[in-house]
């Protein structure tokens, strides 16, 4: 019944997500207009992963977030927080790499909605281009939201932090608000499978500008590490209830 849902959302998802992409197309006038289109799609997204694949998102910590412009560090386990986090956030912007501009329809919309390409390929001059198109994000009142480790990792896996996020703080001089979840195991990354229950996306208590680069870095891991590493225990407990196994990765792994 599981691997039946998941395909039917599946469907369901990539079905809505074409609809909207060309029905859309009037949004491309202004970036904001692109904007509501993609947290519409976002809504209609969870919509159907709750009522087709019984995953509900639950959020916590709404009250952290700050006012204005903020650095949003959060952990990427899943493709569920990168649509998740567009329903929150008022004038989103997302940091991504410039390959994702080329796919047909959906690369139209994130160049018009203001996103921060990066072009890897150009090693130290990409992260100047980063620098300048940050600080436009930031300048605009927007929020940046990064994933520090880059891509997505298993729930549970040994942390992989990059030096873009400690840069990021350094160079911003804004609030960075660390987010943690579990969504990994409801919406495993590189496969089809949903499993029912309730993730959750957790905003932490945001960390003030002015740390020197080691605090900072040191602050921010610690707090997603350890606020995900106990949603990731909850959560897994809840799915073994109701009779869904999920793999320990080496990092969770009892020793003998």
């Amino acid at each position: 019944m599981v691997i039946l849902r998941s395909i039917a959302f599946s469907l369901a998802f990539y079905l809505a997500t074409t609809l909207i992409a060309v029905f859309g197309l009037p949004a491309l006038v202004s970036r904001r207009a692109v904007i509501r289109l993609a947290q519409g799609w976002a809504n209609v997204t969870l919509w159907l992963l709750r009522v087709i694949g019984g995953v509900v998102v639950e959020f916590r910590g709404l009250s952290n977030i700050p006012e204005g412009p903020a650095l949003v560090a959060a952990k990427h386990q899943s493709a569920l927080e990168t649509l998740a986090l567009v329903t929150v956030f008022p004038d989103f912007a997302y940091i991504l790499k410039r390959e994702l501009l080329w796919i047909p329809l959906i690369g139209w919309y994130l160049s018009r909605s203001g996103m921060v390409a990066i072009d890897r390929s150009k090693g130290t001059r990409a992260m100047a281009a980063m620098n300048e198109a940050a600080a436009a994000v930031i300048r605009d009142g927007r929020q940046l939201i990064i994933f520090p480790e880059g891509t997505r990792r298993p729930p549970g896996a040994p942390p992989a932090y990059k030096l873009g996020l400690t840069h990021l703080y350094a160079t911003l001089g804004v609030p960075c608000l660390p987010v943690a979840l579990d969504t990994g195991l409801y919406w495993p990354r590189r496969s089809l499978l949903r499993r029912p229950g309730t993730t959750v996306i957790e905003f932490l208590a945001p960390i003030p500008p002015g740390l020197d680069r080691a605090r900072f870095l040191d602050t921010v891991q610690s707090r997603i590490e350890g606020a995900s590493d106990a949603l990731l225990a909850a959560g897994r407990a809840d799915l073994n209830a109701r009779g869904h196994a999920v793999p320990v990765p080496m990092r969770d792994a009892p020793t003998p």
